[in-house]
């Protein structure tokens, strides 16, 4: 596969960004790789500067559900754009969103926009100390919540790839003030709370997305919640990645917690970018300028992404056979990529729920952030490239999930399906 003019591009993108790129797991670093440009995407697919064609699994990690560039959504959006970019005002859209945002997540009384998924953290973070009156928090190890300072301890996502175990550029004081638990082991938050009084809140993705796909085990949640509950400190459900993608109502309505607060982004936004944090009124009431736990943006609630939100909600309301559709695609998957590393004796297991899964290269069950982290890495990094030649594009990085959208079909999964076997046969021979 000829990627000549993305290499020029990202030769000349590294004289003006740090490593060439906006965010780091563009990079292809921790593939021994280097990134294809894309020139525009339709559907399932990526289409870059050199003419190849990619079928999608990363979706904007997330924050495409319906297709790249769905028909009805650029219509929508060129209509919105005719009326103006950015207003720095109120506008009715915003209510309109607000409105089917609540209506999804009951836990979400009143919500405030932000520009992103970490602004909405960040803004979380700080509304459970104000409200509380308490400093510390409790995140768990392998949930990535943005590049918040208070979030980079023992987070995932790129972190996690890189090998990084905290970012530098955070003062030790800080970082004391968040504790670190273990997703699924429930133990570990009882003992942090026998020790620590002052916990202002959890926060937590209720499903890992961001060491792999790594779901909850039963009563985890309910057992956490309870805690939470008996010592009055705040459960925070980061949904940035789950929000409307595993479920109209998120990981929250499948599981049935019920969180004090909740962060939103990706698909609320439409591929704009967009995030919300909401929760119970008592709770969302300290927000200025009612009260004293201020947050502002320059760009929230902007008019744009707002517009591509409303379309994207309102499509999936009215179409609430994309999440059976998504879910049955997946569950074939499963079952045929797992038939295939069988019968190659090749060790591989799959977490999934619907719309986003995972594929690990380990002998064990992953149901947390060390059965992750030990998953074979240098394999990954040959698959990746091998299924790349072969036009499918997954994550750069074993610790991310692959996402599906409503345009996957029966012609994805037979393109999928046999380049897998392709790449399993050649995996083979290659560790022989």
């Amino acid at each position: 596969m000829n990627r000549e003019k993305s290499s020029e591009l990202y030769a000349e993108a590294r004289k003006y960004m740090p490593a060439g790129v906006n965010s780091p797991v563009r990079a292809f670093q921790s593939v021994h790789d280097t990134p294809f440009y894309v020139k525009k995407a339709k559907g399932s697919y990526l289409f870059d500067v050199d003419g190849n064609t990619y079928l999608d699994y990363v979706a904007s990690w997330g924050a495409i559900i319906l297709g790249h560039a769905h028909d009805g959504l650029i219509a929508e959006v060129k209509t919105a754009l005719e009326e103006g970019t950015s207003f720095g005002a109120c506008h009715p859209n915003e209510i309109k969103l607000a409105r089917l945002i609540t209506e999804a997540f009951p836990s979400i009384e009143l919500l405030r926009l932000t520009s992103s998924g970490t602004e909405a953290t960040m803004s979380a973070i700080r509304l459970a100390r104000g409200f509380t009156g308490k400093n510390n928090i409790i995140k768990f190890k392998g949930c990535y919540h943005g590049h918040v300072d208070s979030l980079l301890v023992k987070a995932g996502s790129g972190l996690a790839t890189y090998g990084i175990p905290d970012s530098m550029g955070i003062p030790e004081a800080l970082a004391k003030c968040t504790y670190v638990a273990d997703f699924n082991h429930i133990d570990t938050v009882r003992n942090i709370i026998l020790k620590n009084r002052d916990i202002a809140c959890v926060i937590l993705e209720p499903v890992m997305g961001n060491m792999g796909l790594i779901l909850p085990e039963k009563g985890f949640l309910e057992d956490l919640q309870d805690i939470c509950r008996q010592e009055g400190i705040l459960i925070v459900f980061d949904e940035v990645i789950t929000g409307f993608r595993v479920g109209y109502g998120g990981a929250q309505h499948i599981y049935g917690i019920d969180p004090d607060i909740t962060c939103l982004g990706k698909i609320i936004g439409g591929g704009f970018s967009i995030g919300v944090f909401g929760g119970k009124k008592q709770i969302m009431d300290m927000i200025a300028p009612i009260g004293g736990v201020y947050q502002a943006g320059t760009l929230s609630g902007n008019p744009i992404a707002v517009s591509a939100g409303i379309y994207v909600l309102e499509y999936l309301k009215k179409n609430t056979g994309i999440y059976s559709s998504m879910d049955k695609y997946i569950n074939r998957l499963k079952t045929e990529l797992l038939q295939i590393a069988d019968k190659f004796g090749i060790p591989y297991k799959i977490n999934h729920i619907t719309g986003m899964f995972t594929g690990f290269f380990s002998h064990n069950p992953v149901d947390d952030y060390d059965a992750a982290i030990t998953s074979d890495r240098a394999i990954y990094e040959r698959f990746f490239k091998l299924m790349l030649e072969e036009g499918i594009f997954f994550a750069p990085s074993p610790f991310e999930a692959s996402f599906l959208t409503a345009s996957y079909g029966e012609a994805e999964l037979t393109k999928t399906v046999d380049a897998f076997e392709k790449v399993m046969k050649t995996l083979k021979d290659f560790n022989k």
